[in-house]
């Protein structure tokens, strides 16, 4: 027994009141006596005993010593798993999510049959009894409907683009079109789910979280993995809400979760001190709770101990790392400009546009963003040019912008939703107030940079938008090549629970090849 446990807690509790308020004492406010009979080597099996000798104790030790010591024990895990598998093409993912499912037809899949041949009902073979929602399944007749917009081809790559999209068609030849996306989920909840985590069912982990327990963090001073929201101004009211286990670790370790960025004075929710805490102070609390998690880690090797070592220090460097990545003020006044007006607003779209290159500038592994407003049942017309007004200038800024600092070389860029809309009208005979159902059987997303070929449009739908007539991509497919462009083989990066190894692509999944560079 270390005679010195006794006196750290003592001198920790004789510390000033301010200092004895904090909420993380409360673990470590025990008497001796409890101290010692909680960590009393007689308690330890002859199985247990054995288990914390050779390397553990080591670990353990050297980690406490050490400066940066969480980062130590993750480098331990990587090399481990023997990542990356292959040459990466990418460092980094921005992934810019539509939530509520864009139109396809709207937008990127343009149809002219559709305008030739509206007001016509679908045609039985074409639609060969296809699942509905709830929400149009009643309805006695699927009136075709075309697009409500223009579309022009754009660049050398002739891309069709609407033109509610200008900023996106200019820089079509930076980007991938995949028109052939497709999903077995029909409602939002589980296709969502099932884009950030491969599963319908809640509880496994989100790509980010893979990517972080894959690949670790480039960046000791900020999460591997961040997270951030913004709310569109179409369909306001009824905007799908978004759950933290689509940034969650399910079973993985909770050191990967997603940090989600606020808008606000605090950024990151319970980062700063309290009132009567100051830097130091903090940092006693800190390496007094990490001593006696490394005893509780000991005696119970639970993995999860040293996640919370691990949380607890990034918190504590996040506290100056985030102020200092949150800070546009130094942002020159062109680059507002070239992410638009909304960029100067905290909690915009354009806003998280901007904060996503400040933090891919920083070699964090994978930046979230969730976009909501999409999800038009009604009102389309008027919902889905607010949307692509939130969304076109500052998505297209982006890309830009990574790309005249060369970064977007080894950053992959990614734009869609969960799912895309139907080809008929949700409500008969209702003008310009009609919407479109949702349609898991086709719909686009575009991709950029991170070895992605650019100026192409890969697969195809019907002269109908309903169904893929050419190169579907499922949405395994789609993880398993953003995996692979991370230098990840997607059968190989797995985790063992409950008896079972899990995967992001679950058993299934192939990398699209034709959309490499």
């Amino acid at each position: 027994m270390n005679p010195a446990w006794p006196e750290q807690i003592e001198e920790a509790q004789g510390h000033d009141q301010a200092f004895m308020q904090s909420e993380v004492l409360i673990e470590i406010q025990m008497n001796e006596k409890d101290l010692l009979e909680h960590f009393s080597p007689l308690q330890l099996s002859r199985r247990a005993f054995l288990s914390k000798t050779g390397a553990g104790i080591g670990m353990a030790a050297l980690g406490s010593i050490l400066p940066g010591c969480s980062g130590f024990m993750e480098n331990e895990h990587i090399s481990q798993l023997k990542l990356p598998h292959h040459v990466a093409k990418a460092k980094r993912v921005i992934y810019l999510f539509q939530s509520g499912g864009p139109a396809q037809m709207e937008l990127f899949d343009y149809k002219p049959m559709l305008k030739e041949r509206e007001g016509e009902d679908l045609p039985d073979s074409i639609r060969n009894g296809q699942r509905l929602t709830g929400m149009t399944a009643g309805q006695k007749s699927f009136p075709l409907k075309g697009a409500i917009r223009e579309f022009k081809q754009h660049g050398k790559s002739g891309a069709w683009v609407s033109d509610l999209m200008p900023y996106t068609a200019g820089i079509v030849d930076d980007l991938c079109f995949v028109k052939s996306l497709h999903t077995e989920a029909i409602n939002h909840d589980p296709a969502m789910t099932f884009f950030q985590t491969g599963s319908q069912q809640s509880g496994r982990p989100s790509m980010g979280s893979w990517l972080s327990y894959g690949l670790g963090s480039n960046n000791k001073n900020l999460p591997a993995f961040c997270v951030l929201l913004s709310k569109g101004t179409g369909r306001v009211a009824a905007a799908q809400p978004l759950s933290s286990r689509l940034w969650g670790t399910g079973f993985l370790p909770s050191l990967h979760q997603g940090a989600q960025f606020r808008s606000g004075k605090e950024p990151v929710l319970y980062l700063t001190n309290p009132e009567g805490i100051d830097h130091h102070s903090r940092r006693r609390v800190l390496d007094y709770l990490g001593e006696l998690n490394q005893l509780y880690h000991y005696e119970t090797q639970n993995p999860e101990v040293q996640s919370r070592i691990a949380q607890y220090e990034m918190a504590y460097r996040m506290q100056t790392s985030v102020p200092e990545v949150m800070d546009v003020s130094g942002e020159p006044d062109e680059v507002y400009e070239l992410y638009g007006p909304e960029s100067r607003t905290p909690g915009t779209y354009a806003a998280n546009c901007l904060l996503a290159r400040r933090l891919a500038e920083r070699d964090v592994n994978f930046i979230q963003l969730y976009h909501q407003g999409w999800d038009h049942h009604n009102d389309l017309p008027d919902h889905i040019a607010k949307q692509c007004k939130d969304t076109d200038q500052a998505s297209a800024a982006l890309v830009t912008d990574l790309k005249r600092r060369g970064l977007l070389d080894d950053t992959l860029v990614i734009w869609g939703g969960e799912f895309g809309r139907t080809n008929y009208s949700q409500g008969i005979d209702i003008g310009a107030r009609y919407g479109r159902d949702h349609h898991p059987r086709c719909f686009t997303a575009w991709m950029a940079g991170g070895g992605i070929k650019p100026g192409i449009s890969y697969g195809e739908t019907d002269e109908f938008g309903y169904n893929v007539i050419k190169d579907p991509v499922h949405v395994h497919d789609f993880q398993a090549t953003i995996l692979n462009q991370m230098g990840i083989d997607h059968e190989r990066l797995t985790f063992k629970h409950q008896g079972r190894r899990y995967r992001l692509t679950d058993v299934h999944g192939n990398i699209v090849k034709e959309i490499l560079a």
